[in-house]
C-alpha cells in the first residue's frame, strides 16, 4: 500500500476494520476461556509479525528501517497491541465480548478529547452533543446489574477503559510519528515488538504455556483467524487508514464493531443482550455520529445563519 488514498483500498481497509475487527471479540473470548490471556495475545502477534516478515522476503520488500522508526514501532506496538489489546483479552475473562466492544465504542469520544488536549483542536458544537451522549451511553452500559453483579466485572471494565486510553493515544501518535513508509512492514514490526512485550509480560505473571496440539479445535481455529485476518489484514488496513484519513474517521469503526460483536456473542456464545444494553448502544453510537459529522447544529443555524456559521467554525 502507498500513502495515496486509492478509493478501492479505502473501501477494503474500512471493511477490514469494521467487520473483521468486530469478529475478533468473539474469537478472543473463545480462546481466552482455555488459554492464558497474555500467552494468547503474544502467540497471535509474534506469529503474525513473523509471517509478515516472511511475506516481505518472498515479495522482496525491504525490511530495513531507521533507528527512529524502530523506536516508534515499539511505542506503537505497546500502545496498540501489548497494552491496548493484550489487556482487553485479559479483561474478557470477566466481561462479555459484546459488552467489551460497546465500551470500546467510546473511542471517538476519547480521541476527540485527546485531540483537544494534545493538539489544541476545537470541539465543535455537534461534537459537544456527541460528548454528552457518549457519557450518558457509557453510564447506561456500565450501570447494569447484570454487569456489575458479575465477579471482578468492575476490574474488567476499568482495565478496558485504560486500554481505550492507550489505543486512542496510539492513534494520535501513529498519525504523526516517523514510521516505516510501507504499511505492511510497519504492521510487521508493530506486531512482532508488541508480541515480544506480551511474551515478557506473560513470563512475568507466571502464565502456564501449552502446545497448540493440546488446544481444542475452536481455540486453534480462533487463533488462526486472529493471526491471519484480525492481525495481518485488519491491522495493516488500520495503519494505512491512519496515514491517509483523519484519526476521527478511523475511529468510526466503532459504529460497526459493537453490532458485529454483540450479534456474534449472542449467536455463538449465548451472551445476553439486555434492553439497557440496546439503549446504551443506540445512545453511545448516536454520540459517535455527532462527534464525526460535519453538519451544522441546525437548531441554532435555523434561527440565524450567521450564528450557526460562527458556531461551527
Amino acid at each position: 500500500m502507498s500513502n495515496s488514498s486509492n478509493p478501492l483500498l479505502l473501501i477494503l481497509a474500512f471493511f477490514s476494520i469494521y467487520f473483521i475487527w468486530g469478529s475478533t471479540y468473539l474469537l478472543n473470548k473463545i480462546a481466552v476461556t482455555e488459554l492464558p490471556p497474555f500467552m494468547l495475545a503474544s502467540i497471535r502477534f509474534i506469529s503474525a509479525g513473523l509471517l509478515i516478515f516472511l511475506i516481505c522476503k518472498i515479495l522482496k520488500i525491504s525490511l530495513t528501517i531507521s533507528r527512529k522508526q524502530l523506536v516508534n514501532t515499539i511505542i506503537a506496538g505497546f500502545l496498540f497491541l501489548a497494552f491496548g489489546n493484550g489487556v482487553v483479552v485479559w479483561a474478557l475473562k470477566y466481561v462479555d465480548s459484546g459488552f467489551a466492544a460497546l465500551e470500546i465504542s467510546a473511542q471517538p469520544l476519547v480521541v476527540l478529547i485527546m485531540m483537544r488536549i494534545f493538539q489544541g483542536k476545537k470541539i465543535l458544537p455537534m461534537s459537544m452533543v456527541g460528548v454528552v451522549l457518549g457519557i450518558i451511553g457509557i453510564y447506561l452500559l456500565v450501570s447494569q446489574n447484570q454487569v456489575t453483579n458479575q465477579e471482578n466485572s468492575w476490574l474488567g471494565i476499568g482495565m478496558i477503559f485504560l486500554c481505550l486510553l492507550s489505543w486512542s493515544y496510539g492513534s494520535l501518535f501513529v498519525g504523526k510519528a516517523n514510521l516505516p513508509t510501507n504499511h505492511f512492514v510497519n504492521t510487521g514490526y508493530q506486531m512482532f515488538t508488541g508480541g515480544i512485550i506480551l511474551l515478557l509480560g506473560s513470563l512475568a505473571f507466571g502464565e502456564t504455556w501449552s502446545w497448540p496440539t493440546t488446544w481444542s479445535d475452536p481455540t486453534r481455529y480462533s487463533m488462526l483467524l486472529l493471526i491471519i485476518f484480525g492481525s495481518i489484514v485488519a491491522f495493516t488496513a488500520f495503519n494505512y487508514l491512519l496515514k491517509v484519513v483523519s484519526p476521527e474517521k478511523v475511529a468510526t469503526s466503532t459504529y460497526v464493531n459493537p453490532i458485529i460483536a454483540l450479534f456474534l456473542g449472542w449467536y455463538f456464545l449465548n451472551e445476553q443482550i439486555t434492553m439497557q444494553s440496546v439503549v446504551a448502544a443506540v445512545v453511545l453510537l448516536t454520540g459517535v455520529y455527532f462527534i464525526n459529522t460535519k453538519k451544522k447544529l441546525v437548531m441554532f443555524s435555523r434561527f440565524s445563519p450567521r450564528f450557526g456559521k460562527k458556531l461551527n467554525q
